[in-house]
């Protein structure tokens, strides 16, 4: 394949011009580098290097001007803005740069088409007028500051510009303008030199004046790449630029028009395929590259053009081990570098300048891989153990102190960290520049170089913030700090090193230009993204910029239309991903251009949906089969004691009991936030643990009762404190909480009160007793012990009582039974029934109390039901229950209890995983 810079230069030493002697002015950098590979094959004898300039160098020579870096051009703009502002008070530098940023677009567009800017800024402050009945006599001081912004855009233009010229610097647009005002006296000075422009194809109105004039004075020669095809079609966008340079240039009136190819309508093999998803066009991206190996191993004339910089991370994960070697052209957003996360974090924390830190935020920075790093000390890595001490202690808010006192080491970390920033950005910036030395201390070149990239960009970022805070002054809160840092995250990059000339090449759609490739894969060609849309953010509205003659959407869609079919152009091989999903705001809609590729018919469109393989999953139940190891590990949990509660786990789900007692697996305990559910529950029964205790064995009466009620505030605070731990209980959702515990305790005192004054009795026999008993079974031929603490047991009128506490709402109808087979195998039902007569038949086989008794809950969500009594019933629906618990009763649950036993050490029933709702 011939390439077009190849046919310029072959053209150019056809024409016996001197090559080391030419100005070569090209679209962009990269550009120039392949030029000078093409010359390498050209030339037959050495030669010194003719200057290779992009039109950005070319254009600031023409000028006087440097181009500084956008966040520069901000804080310099703001300068302007607040010493035009004089006595009247400024918009902060957070609220400015908003909209600061998308005037100079605009400023750059008006400079960049040479456009009066008189006609464009009046124009725009009449049409604001008008909208804002400027001629009523009773504006508002909302329309007045409205009007007086569109009013002041011609001053802020022109003193900004001033300003600039006078500095030696200028944004692009401001350069093209001095450019052309200074074109006349280089073409003076410069008359012997050759001038060759290859590549171009939208020219703004500054280079099309630049050139036409070059051209005019036979400084220059200019070469076009577009095909035939393209140009002939009165419609077709890829020709929309060079059908009207054609036409209107008076230059081309005596001279051809270099050059008309036909090189698209050449065979080519292009595939298209909808992928859903980033991450599957990514994939894809992958196995067409391996493919593509076994015929061209080296990736010769092979590119991926990436229309998302968001794939290329994706892409860059999803290449095959056949790819060696690579070069990244378009640079990676620091937004998607994963220390950009970190900085984040530290700047969600101290732009409110407060002292206390919600512990999560603690955890997330702390266990950030950068920082966790740096809290190893000897193998013993610190972060665990404060992070440990926070969930034990239910810290929610904690502050430096705090943390240094958790930690015996790394008190300077902390610092940097999380010591007070002040709301001031100076301290802000200085922080994160000794935090990126202190990790950078941690990582060597030979493990660590993509690190130790990501620190030096981050660095270099920060002290360009630093310099322009120092030289402007402008930064004065964490939040216009961090503001402005999101915007930087998203509009600087990280540039990649690799050769240029070799390997695959991978880089976005507007570093393609003027460059030419075999093997092709486009990815992201969605609507929306390729071309872009109508999206178009401007101070200018539509018809203003039609007038005037500066770009619309039109023509950027037409840009992005060009590039796109130029890289079709020579090809061979094309493959077209796009993203079939629909997205929030983007994807899901092919490209206009592919279906325009399908209805030209010029070539062979082979379409097809890509979808990844997804696995058939057959809903897993876990069994784990009673090894000898698994049923010595049963016989030790059976000298040690079952619970009620380890039993009705079993009935609820044997996964989950095999992985508690026989693995010892626990719970993972976060820190409650929010009391939870069951510190309630706990709080209420040590609560009546305190007061009742001392009662066992003697009559209540209402006195003491009495007496309970006045104790209640103090006592729930104190076991709240000893539970809760460190946590905070005195405002919020905890408050309510706390509030909720002394009512329960309260309305159950209550209870208790106006049962007496009925003219019961009651007396404590025990209250949070730990009762066991062992249960022979001869299938086993060992003793099974059940143990369990049983939370009161009474004397109400000479009938005793066996109860359970429940914080949360229990109903009648879950402590009564009809079948007594279903005791074992239905928990949501019976699991309450379950553990009541457990704990009546552990104390009756003691013998600690005598047949008949009654055994019940109370539940302090529903207190007004009373005792809710165990009862049997012959049917579901009758009304007749017997709720005395008789001999007959602990035979039939004895037998129940056994089954259940025998079933756990079953070695031929595996523990198998239960489809059960949790319990309440």
């Amino acid at each position: 394949m011939g390439s077009f810079i190849k046919s310029v230069l072959i053209s150019l030493k056809q024409q016996n011009h001197d090559l080391d002697k030419i100005c070569f002015v090209l679209p962009s950098k990269r550009a120039g580098v392949f030029l000078k590979r093409e010359l390498t094959e050209v030339i037959d004898k050495p030669i010194f290097a003719p200057q290779l300039l992009s039109i950005q160098e070319f254009v600031e020579d023409l000028s006087g001007l440097k181009q500084p870096s956008n966040l520069e051009l901000l804080f310099s703009f703001y300068s302007t803005y607040k010493n035009l502002r004089g006595t009247s008070e400024p918009e902060p530098f957070e609220s400015f740069s908003k909209w600061a940023q998308l005037l100079l677009q605009d400023f750059n567009e008006i400079d960049r088409y040479l456009i009066p800017q008189d006609r464009v800024f009046d124009y725009l402050k009449a049409i604001k007028e008008l909208n804002h009945w400027s001629l009523e006599g009773n504006q508002t001081d909302l329309i007045k500051n409205h009007l007086k912004f569109w009013h002041n855009l011609k001053l802020y233009y022109k003193e900004f510009s001033a300003n600039l010229i006078a500095s030696q610097k200028g944004y692009q647009g401001l350069i093209y303008r001095e450019a052309c005002e200074n074109l006349e006296s280089y073409i003076q000075n410069h008359k012997d030199k050759l001038h060759v422009f290859l590549g171009f194809n939208a020219l703004n109105q500054s280079e099309s004046r630049i050139i036409q004039e070059l051209l005019q004075n036979d400084m220059a020669l200019i070469y076009w790449d577009i095909d035939k095809t393209f140009i002939d079609d009165t419609i077709h966008d890829a020709g929309l630029f060079m059908r009207a340079y054609s036409n209107n240039w008076s230059y081309f009136k005596k001279h051809a028009f270099n050059w008309v190819s036909s090189h698209y309508k050449e065979h080519k093999d292009i595939q298209v395929f909808g992928v859903p998803k980033h991450v599957g066009q990514a994939k894809l991206i992958g196995q067409l590259l391996d493919n593509i190996s076994h015929d061209n191993p080296n990736f010769n004339n092979v590119a991926v053009v990436l229309s998302e910089e968001s794939l290329l991370v994706p892409v860059l994960n999803s290449l095959p081990q056949s790819v060696k070697s690579l070069n990244v052209t378009m640079g990676l957003p620091l937004k998607f570098v994963p220390l950009a996360s970190l900085f984040e974090s530290l700047f969600a924390i101290h732009k409110n300048n407060s002292n206390q830190f919600y512990y999560k935020d603690i955890v997330k920075i702390i266990s950030h891989p950068s920082i966790n790093l740096l809290f190893m000390d000897q193998k013993i890595n610190v972060s665990r153990d404060i992070v440990g001490f926070i969930q034990k202690n239910n810290l929610v808010y904690l502050d430096t102190l705090e943390l240094k006192n958790i930690s015996e080491t790394n008190h300077d970390l902390i610092d940097v960290l999380f010591k007070s920033w002040e709301d001031m950005p100076s301290i802000a910036l200085k922080r994160c520049s000794e935090l990126i030395f202190q990790i950078k201390k941690k990582y060597t070149p030979s493990q660590h170089s993509l690190e130790l990239e990501y620190l030096y960009r981050f660095k270099t970022l920060f002290n360009q913030l630093e310099e322009l805070n120092t030289n402007f002054n402008h930064l004065d809160t964490i939040k216009g700090l961090h503001h402005l840092f999101k915007e930087l995250l998203s509009s600087e990059t990280l540039d990649f090193k690799g050769e240029p000339l070799e390997g695959l090449q991978i880089m976005g759609m507007l570093e393609s230009r003027v460059l030419d490739f075999e093997t092709v894969i486009i990815s992201a060609v969605n609507e929306g993204i390729l071309p872009g849309g109508k999206s178009d953010n401007s101070f200018i509205p539509y018809d203003i910029k039609l007038e005037n003659g500066l770009p619309t959407f039109k023509e950027k869609d037409a840009v992005y239309t060009y590039h796109f079919y130029r890289l079709l152009q020579r090809a061979k091989k094309v493959y077209i991903l796009y993203n079939t999903e629909i997205d929030a705001l983007k994807g899901g809609e092919k490209s206009r251009l592919i279906t325009q590729l399908e209805i030209e018919g010029i070539h062979d469109i082979k379409h097809a949906i890509v979808t990844p393989k997804v696995p058939v999953i057959k809903e897993y139940i876990e069994r784990i089969h009673k090894t000898p190891s698994v049923m010595e590990a049963l016989q030790k949990l059976a000298v040690k004691g079952f619970s009620p509660s380890s039993l009705t786990n079993y009935i609820r789900n044997p996964i989950a009991f095999y992985f508690e007692k026989i693995l010892g697996i626990e719970q993972f305990e976060d820190v409650e936030e929010n009391i939870a559910a069951n510190t309630l529950g706990t709080v209420i029964h040590n609560t009546l643990e305190t007061f009742y205790k001392p009662l066992e064995n003697i009559f209540l009466t209402v006195e003491q009762l009495t007496e309970f009620k006045t104790l209640i505030d103090k006592t729930v605070a104190e076991e709240f404190t000893s539970i809760y731990k460190k946590g905070d209980f005195s405002k919020g959702k905890n408050l309510i909480i706390f509030e909720i515990a002394k009512r329960y305790i309260s309305n159950f005192i209550d209870t208790e009160i106006n049962s007496l004054k009925d003219g019961n009795t009651i007396k404590i026999i025990a209250i949070e007793t730990e009762e066991s008993t062992v249960i022979d079974i001869d299938e086993l031929g060992s003793p099974i012990q059940l143990k369990g603490k049983v939370d009161r047991i009474d004397e109400f009128n000479g009938k005793t009582r066996v109860i359970d506490y429940k914080s949360g709402k229990v109903e009648q109808n879950k402590v009564e039974i009809v079948n007594w087979g279903d005791l074992t195998t239905d928990y949501d039902k019976y699991s309450k029934s379950f553990q009541v007569l457990c704990y009546a038949y552990m104390m009756l086989r003691k013998g600690r109390i005598s047949l008949p008794i009654e055994a019940g809950i109370y539940s302090f969500k529903n207190l007004n039901a009373g005792l809710l009594k165990f009862g049997q019933k012959p049917s579901t629906n009758s009304r007749t229950k017997n709720q005395s618990i008789t001999e007959d009763t602990i035979d039939a649950f004895e037998a129940e209890l056994k089954k259940l036993i025998l079933e756990i050490f079953d070695p031929n029933i595996d523990f198998v995983e239960k489809k059960l709702p949790n319990a309440n």
